[in-house]
C-alpha cells in the first residue's frame, strides 16, 4: 500500500476508528509502543546513560570476564534512536562516545584487526558527517580532535585517514 493510498483510507475512517487501530497497532507491534513510549516520555538523558553504558559494555564487560568487540552494537542503538527522532545533540554524543570508548580499550590492547580500524574511521566519518548536518560542529569540534590525536599516539593504521575527515575545517 502506497502512503497515498494510506491517507486516502484514513481519511474515510472516523475518529473511534482511528483510535480503535492505533491501540491495536499500539498493542500488537512492540516497535510501535516503543515509539509511542519515546513520543510521550523522552528521558533523552535515560537513553543516554543507557545507551553508553551497553556501548562500554562491550569493550570493559562488568559480568564477563572477556570483553565482546562488538561493534554492531553502537550502530544498532544509534540506528534506533535516528529511527525514534532522538535529539541529535545525544545522538552525536553517542556516536563520539563509540570511539572514545574502542580507543580507550585499544590504548590498553594492541587490535590486530584491520576491521576495527576501519569500522572506527567509518563511525568517525558518519559522527562528522551528521554534526554538519545537524549544526553541532561548534559542540563537539575538539572531541574530533581529541579522537584524531588519539589515533596519531597510539598509531592506528589509518590515522592519516582521521586527519584527512577533519580537513574540511581548515
Amino acid at each position: 500500500m502506497s502512503k497515498r493510498d494510506l491517507k486516502k483510507y484514513l481519511k474515510e475512517l472516523d475518529k473511534e476508528q482511528l483510535e480503535e487501530q492505533l491501540i491495536e497497532l499500539y498493542e500488537k507491534f512492540s516497535d510501535v509502543k516503543v515509539y509511542y513510549d519515546f513520543v510521550f516520555n523522552p528521558k533523552e538523558e535515560k537513553l543516554s546513560q543507557e545507551a553508553k553504558l551497553k556501548i562500554t559494555n562491550e569493550y570493559f564487560p562488568i559480568k564477563n570476564k572477556r570483553p565482546k568487540l562488538r561493534r554492531s552494537t553502537a550502530q544498532k542503538i544509534i540506528k534506533h534512536y535516528l529511527s525514534l527522532g532522538v535529539d541529535a545533540f545525544v545522538v552525536a554524543d553517542i556516536m563520539l562516545h563509540n570511539i572514545e570508548i574502542a580507543q580507550k580499550y585499544a590504548a590498553k590492547r594492541e587490535m590486530r584487526y584491520s576491521s576495527f580500524y576501519k569500522s572506527m574511521l567509518n563511525s568517525f566519518e558518519q559522527v562528522v558527517k551528521y554534526s554538519i548536518e545537524n549544526g553541532l560542529i561548534s559542540e563537539y569540534k575538539k572531541r574530533f580532535f581529541d579522537i584524531k590525536e588519539r589515533a596519531f599516539e597510539q598509531r592506528w593504521e589509518n590515522k592519516n585517514e582521521f586527519e584527512r575527515v577533519l580537513e574540511i575545517f581548515d
